[in-house]
């Protein structure tokens, strides 16, 4: 599975917690399973980001799939080693995938946000 089929698949496990799906007995594994599980582990914290740096946006009027998709990224902004390019164009890439016209440029603005606050 390549980085980005891993993301896909972990922004749907994520968009499935958010609607409150209860996960399958089998839990994911690799990647996708890891990206999932550090978002939930960290979610109170990641959630406070965005709401800090989406300017004018609760995170509750936010289309779940961007909201999905801001929580994976600030995740891999704040606790991988994945650089910062890769992760907010990766995740650009999903919210024009996946969600709506506007939400690519959202989303990078978010993500630029934060990765701007932890560079100073």
């Amino acid at each position: 599975m390549t980085k980005q089929d891993a993301r896909s698949r972990a922004l749907g496990l994520l968009y499935a917690a958010d609607a409150g799906a209860v996960p399958d007995a089998a839990e994911p594994t690799g990647r996708a399973g890891r990206l999932a599980a550090g978002v939930l582990e960290h979610l109170e914290e990641i959630d406070a980001i965005i709401d800090e740096h989406a300017t004018g946006w609760r995170l509750s009027r936010m289309p779940a799939v961007d909201r999905s998709i801001l929580r994976m990224g600030v995740y891999e902004l704040r606790y991988t080693d994945t650089p910062v390019g890769v992760v907010v164009s990766e995740a650009v890439e999903l919210a024009k995938r996946y969600s709506t016209a506007k939400s690519g440029r959202f989303v990078n603005a978010v993500l630029a946000k934060v990765a701007g606050d932890q560079s100073e």
